[in-house]
């Protein structure tokens, strides 16, 4: 992938190899003429209808024997005599182009630079690599088995062809001059080892690439993003493990939002036993909290009310709430341990109608027979059943084409097959990783505090949403996460994802309860250097045009109020850190001195 808008170009290359072939064929058919008059007119040089064929095509080899003679000859055959080497010089630059053309990729891609790298042969891999070329991306894909000519020619694609883990093969694909890197192979254990090489290819002058490394199972994605969370301040990397549920799950619900339902509690209906169905339980509880402070303009919105239907549906409710606590104060949660069938079944769940219809199913063709073949499915529901599919991505399409390409009926629009990976090809979804997550309720968290101590929005830069903030404050809010590392070090503390009932929350507590005002202390030392490094300093009033900012001075002449705030938000991490599904344990009393320094921290 090379140009953005590879359309032009493509159609006019295809244009030039008519124009080639229409000249190549008029050489042909006037040449014959030609030789053809020429036997009629001086027999003596054409002898009969073998000699018309053969000097014809010695034409396309600059040259033909009548021509050692003196003329005239027939205008059809001087035409011919310019025409057809001139089709020959075009058919071998051509054929030398086709034959330079690898090594004139492998070139660029190692030339490139501010683009972004996908690896793997992974069908994700292929499809993310097309959704960021649509996108405007420049792209060099890095894969093991080779490219067909017409992949090269369909999709302008930048490749390299090699073993995406090796320094040398990523090396030549650019990467320590791309902004981005997709580790997206089918092997989770290939991805890691791309994002460790990754790690060592990265030059110190430069601003770190982000790296996105896809782990196929959702527990391991968590725990290692836990890992990685404990280690962000060792590294310049911007690293994170992502999920195609988790992306997808965000996606289903930025593309179709939960409607508010008139006079009555929204309702929401899970069922099955998938692998989506976390995903989908924990983004529709988060969705509806954004939901709910959007919809509320000072009126009490009801929690939003989701049944789950399967076998074993009070354990995975249990354990939801019990790794994600806030989704109890934001859903009321309903268990029904029942197959797939008592959705349908007479009187199992009542006779009341759902806003949304989620059908999650391992064997996700049975899913699909299950809402087509399932009347009564279409009947309970006041917008539409979903299926995420995962193989059957060309039949959701011929569902939910264009309106001119349609090839079957919706059901009014009842029926939604949501193909998973093609909507977990989403960058700027992927790229809204858990530093961001993080560091957005952070900057949430801080806007509650202040609008509670009498700040309105809008009165200083920072008070207004994460969409608005300038960069550079969200840059110090996603510093602020990665520095988590270094305070987990101080507590004596690392994050796991939470399981409860572990006891050690009380005592990650009471660590941060005793190292308070030390951690504090260190946090606004933190801020100031962040700060001074982007041009500020120390000034009365805070003057964003200037730089100043009055809170740039010693801890001990801070005033009472703004310690306070550096002591809440050490407070909060524990807090912070249950909305991603995590939580602290406490391993040993911190050891004195093991604090990282701030050359250190990323």
């Amino acid at each position: 992938m090379t140009d953005p808008v590879a359309g032009s170009s493509r159609a006019a290359g295809w244009w030039l190899r008519i124009l080639f072939g229409v000249i190549g064929l008029a050489a042909l058919v006037l040449g014959y003429v030609g030789f053809a008059r020429l036997l009629r007119i001086r027999p003596d040089l054409v002898h009969d209808t073998y000699d018309v064929l053969y000097y014809d095509l010695q034409l396309f080899v600059f040259g033909a024997e009548p021509f050692q003679n003196p003329g005239p000859y027939p205008w059809q055959l001087q035409v011919a005599r310019f025409a057809a080497p001139l089709f020959t010089l075009l058919a071998v630059a051509e054929a030398g182009r086709l034959l330079l053309a690898a090594e004139s990729r492998r070139l660029r891609a190692r030339r490139a630079r501010d683009h972004v790298l996908v690896c793997g042969d992974s069908q994700f891999a292929h499809m993310l690599a097309d959704r960021l070329f649509a996108d405007g991306e420049r792209v060099v894909v890095v894969r093991a088995k080779a490219f067909g000519p017409l992949e090269f020619r369909a999709r302008r694609y930048l490749g390299v062809i090699g073993d995406p883990t090796s320094p040398q093969v990523l090396r030549g694909a650019g990467l320590p001059r791309a902004h981005t890197i997709y580790a997206c192979s089918d092997d989770d254990d290939s991805n890691y080892a791309i994002a460790n090489t990754a790690s060592r290819l990265i030059r110190d002058g430069r601003p770190p690439p982000r790296v996105y490394v896809l782990v196929h199972e959702s527990e391991v994605c968590l725990s290692l993003q836990a890992r990685r969370l404990g280690a962000a301040g060792a590294s310049r990397l911007r690293l994170d493990y992502f999920h195609v549920d988790d992306v997808a799950a965000r996606a289903l619900h930025r593309h179709h939002p939960l409607p508010r339902a008139a006079g009555r509690p929204t309702r929401v209906l899970i069922a099955g036993t998938g692998a989506f169905r976390r995903a989908l339980l924990l983004e529709t509880a988060r969705h509806w909290r954004a939901r709910r402070a959007e919809l509320a303009e000072g009126h009490a919105v009801p929690p939003l009310r989701v049944d789950l239907v399967a076998p074993d549906a009070a354990a995975e409710l249990a354990a939801a709430a019990t790794r994600y606590p806030f989704m109890t104060t934001v859903c009321q949660l309903t268990a029904h341990d029942l197959d797939l069938d008592g959705v349908v079944g007479p009187g199992r769940l009542g006779a009341d109608r759902y806003d949304r219809i989620y059908i999650c199913v391992p064997d996700e063709r049975r899913g699909v027979r299950f809402v087509l073949d399932s009347p009564a499915l279409w009947q309970r529901t006041e917008t539409a059943v979903f299926v995420p599919v995962y193989r059957q991505a060309a039949l959701a399409a011929a569902f939910h084409g264009d309106h001119r390409h349609d090839l079957l009926d919706e059901v009014h629009g009842k029926v939604r097959l949501y193909p998973v990976l093609t909507h977990a090809c989403d960058a700027r979804l992927i790229a809204d990783d858990l530093t961001e997550r993080l560091a957005r309720l952070i900057h949430e968290r801080y806007l509650e505090a202040q609008q509670r101590a009498g700040v309105r929005p809008g009165d200083a830069p920072a008070m207004v949403d994460w969409s608005r903030l300038p960069e550079s404050l969200r840059r110090a809010n996603r510093a602020h996460v990665q520095d988590i590392a270094a305070k987990l070090l101080n507590l004596g503390c690392v994050v796991a994802p939470r399981h409860g009932g572990t006891g050690d929350a009380s005592a990650a507590a009471q660590a941060i309860d005793d190292r308070i005002e030390e951690l504090a202390r260190l946090e606004h030392e933190r801020w100031c250097r962040e700060r001074r490094g982007e041009g500020w300093a120390y000034g009365e009033r805070r003057d964003d045009g200037q730089r100043r900012h009055p809170a740039l001075r010693p801890w001990d002449e801070l005033p009472p109020d703004l310690q306070e705030r550096n002591r809440e938000e050490i407070r909060a991490l524990p807090d912070v850190l249950s909305d991603s599904g995590f939580e602290l344990i406490r391993l040993a009393p911190a050891v004195p001195g093991q604090r990282r320094g701030p050359g250190d921290a990323g």
